[in-house]
């Protein structure tokens, strides 16, 4: 029996990264699921090449951004993917923008939307799962305030679980973090900065990885959160080529 039968899924970045494998992999498990993402085009080529996908355009750092994806699909799982590039260049290399740039997206996005799953509230047994980096626990020296950035999205998972705990919400809140992902656009990203700044080749960078997870990997254990509901609520699960693996 598929698993996600009867289940609503709503992902937040969804047209492509781990976003989108986590649209493929939901609608293969039966979900009806909404793609949120800010550009049109992706959605189109997204709808056009996964049968069943609901999409919906829109900027998800907006304050109104959660009530209007609510509206469409009320989730009983929402997946949190949304995020800006980060740069790229050592710290004194970068402007304040630069360096601010996941804070003003990546943070807002899982602010607003972990916000809106407590006070409308979603459903009781509802999952939030935010994709945060395993960079929040390592850092990552090139990349400005994305680490931090990062971690905050960890901090609010957890801060809102302990409201939906105290509230008596019945609703999960976990993040996800991912190591760097050499087959996702990010990671081409990170790989590319990296081996520059190491001044080595992107695939000597690549093979000096241990066990890179890959973005269906990732889409994998987030689902994997889900279906087995006796995963630790208000935790962070690091997903690496091995699979997921609680932080202590």
């Amino acid at each position: 029996m598929l698993p996600f039968i009867g289940k609503n899924v709503v992902v937040i970045g969804g047209s492509r990264g781990v976003g989108r494998r986590v649209v493929e992999a939901a609608i293969g498990d039966g979900a009806r699921v909404l793609a949120v993402a800010r550009q049109e085009e992706h959605l189109r080529q997204l709808a056009r090449e996964v049968q069943g996908v609901e999409v919906l355009a829109l900027d998800a750092t907006e304050e109104s951004a959660p009530s209007r994806v609510f509206d469409v699909l009320r989730p009983d799982v929402l997946v949190v993917t949304a995020g800006a590039f980060p740069p790229a260049a050592p710290l004194h290399e970068q402007s304040w923008r630069e360096f601010s740039v996941n804070w003003e997206v990546d943070v807002k996005v899982a602010f607003h939307f972990s916000k809106a799953a407590l006070t409308l509230p979603l459903p009781a047994g509802s999952t939030v799962i935010l994709i945060s980096s395993g960079a929040a626990l390592a850092g990552s020296p090139i990349s400005g305030g994305y680490a931090g950035a990062k971690r905050t999205q960890i901090f609010i998972a957890n801060y809102a679980q302990k409201e939906s705990d105290r509230l008596k919400l019945d609703i999960r809140f976990m993040a996800l973090a991912p190591r760097m992902m050499p087959d996702s656009e990010l990671g081409k990203h990170a790989v590319a900065g990296y081996a520059r700044y190491l001044g080595v080749s992107e695939a000597d960078f690549i093979r000096s990885m241990d066990s890179p997870p890959s973005s269906a990997d990732v889409a994998a254990g987030a689902l994997e959160l889900v279906t087995h509901p006796d995963r630790s609520k208000g935790k962070v699960f690091v997903v690496s080529g091995k699979g997921l693996e609680a932080v202590p």
